[in-house]
């Protein structure tokens, strides 16, 4: 698969999903550009906005095997991973896949339950495996987590730890529909639509597993240049340095950086990253790895105020060039270009203006008249006081599947 296919398959799956899934572009197109980056989303947004139907509508777009999890505060890893159960018929223990075991897993409230459970993911999502009673069963392939959480109740729920933040590729905020597009999410209501009848949607499967595998080897095809990796390891690091942050994003953090910037020039037909593609997914990829002082919170400021600072305030590679040199010298320091205009042999001089300069001799030597040297201009007896020294940082201101089938009958439904 080339890169133009890999755009043409992402635009129609866009638009086959926006047929169901209405008026959350940006979602969607996250979405899809983090289970091409191998990644895994913490989708945040108030209940009944259409989350679970987005995991649904994939499943069935995508031709991939989909579940659904409900996190709550009793349930057990074993519920999550598998468990090994005795099989009395054949005298032997057997190993019963648990619901971790499919290519798009729905993880729904993933914060509503404890630390034990919620760390049975991290093998998961990082290692695509699950390792229970010392024994390690790979995952399906393609593998993606959608974890939700609700962020207007704290009753009852379990922060997520900064370490399992950090596995996760996106944080995806997601919010109310406008007017316009809740009417027409009505009007599809009205014309017969249901959510939990996908069938009668006539949703057309555009491709498969092994497509969305295709995809995601041909995006390893698109070419970084060294300044777009120096910006990326830039932008990392002014995080690190910005004096509101106490502790700025991990070097995984560039990783899911480089890796969005490439499937987002695919998507776009490009077969080379440029600094846009960086910044488009920058807030998704950053604003859940960040750890604010306590002083920034109490003045209420945001991450997502912090990463938008920071892409503003980090030069973009080729900012600094000269814009009025000719085509021959572009991508030409501005020094080199000052020099060169120096070194011009005097011939090519522009004639002066008045008698100050005026040219000697004959045609085999060329001289100029500069006249008197000018004098040295005066200095303060004193050096001047420095100023205060600048503070450190920015300003804010400023698998193939496993022998046993895991996924079960159910799988071969698409």
């Amino acid at each position: 698969m080339d890169l133009n296919e890999v755009s043409q398959t992402f635009e129609a799956i866009t638009d086959e999903i926006g047929r169901v899934f209405v008026g959350q572009d940006e979602v969607l197109s996250s979405v899809l550009v983090a289970m091409l980056a191998r990644g895994h989303v913490l989708l945040e947004g108030v209940p009944g906005v259409g989350k679970t139907l987005l995991v649904r509508t994939l499943g069935q777009v995508l031709g991939c095997h989909f579940r659904r999890v409900q996190f709550t505060p009793d349930l057990m890893p074993s519920d999550v991973t598998g468990s090994t159960l005795y099989n009395s018929q054949n005298g032997v223990f057997e190993f019963k896949h648990g619901p971790v075991f499919t290519h798009i897993l729905l993880a729904d409230e993933v914060n509503r339950s404890p630390a034990k459970t919620q760390s049975a993911m991290l093998e998961a999502m990082a290692e695509r495996s699950v390792t229970v009673d010392g024994v390690t069963h790979p995952l399906p392939q393609p593998h993606f987590v959608l974890a939700t959480q609700n962020p207007l109740e704290s009753a009852g729920t379990y922060s997520l730890p900064e370490a399992q933040l950090d596995r996760f590729l996106f944080k995806v905020l997601i919010d109310h529909p406008t007017q316009e597009v809740e009417e027409r999410l009505l009007r599809n209501v009205r014309d017969g639509f249901d959510a939990a009848d996908l069938q009668n949607a006539n949703l057309r499967r555009i491709t498969t597993a092994e497509g969305i595998m295709a995809m995601q080897r041909a995006i390893q095809k698109v070419q970084v240049d060294d300044k777009i990796v120096s910006y990326i390891a830039s932008l990392v690091g002014n995080t690190r340095k910005h004096r509101a942050v106490q502790i700025g994003a991990s070097p995984r953090a560039a990783i899911a950086l480089l890796t969005t910037a490439r499937v987002e020039a695919a998507v776009q037909g490009r077969a080379f990253v440029v600094p846009d593609d960086v910044k488009t997914h920058g807030p998704a990829v950053l604003r859940h790895r960040l750890i604010l002082q306590p002083d920034a919170e109490i003045e209420g400021v945001t991450t997502d105020e912090v990463v938008e600072g920071v892409l503003h305030d980090t030069s973009v590679p080729g900012m600094g060039e000269v814009r009025s040199q000719p085509p021959s010298q572009r991508g030409v320091g501005t020094q080199e270009v000052r020099n060169r205009e120096l070194t011009r042999p005097v011939e090519n001089l522009p004639p002066p203006r008045s008698g100050a300069f005026a040219r000697k001799g004959g045609d085999d030597e060329t001289k100029l008249d500069l006249g008197p040297a000018p004098s040295a201009p005066s200095r303060p007896a004193t050096a001047p006081t420095a100023g205060p020294a600048r503070r450190a940082g920015l300003d804010p201101d400023t698998i193939p599947p496993p022998s046993s089938s895991p996924l079960g009958d159910s799988g071969k439904k698409g």
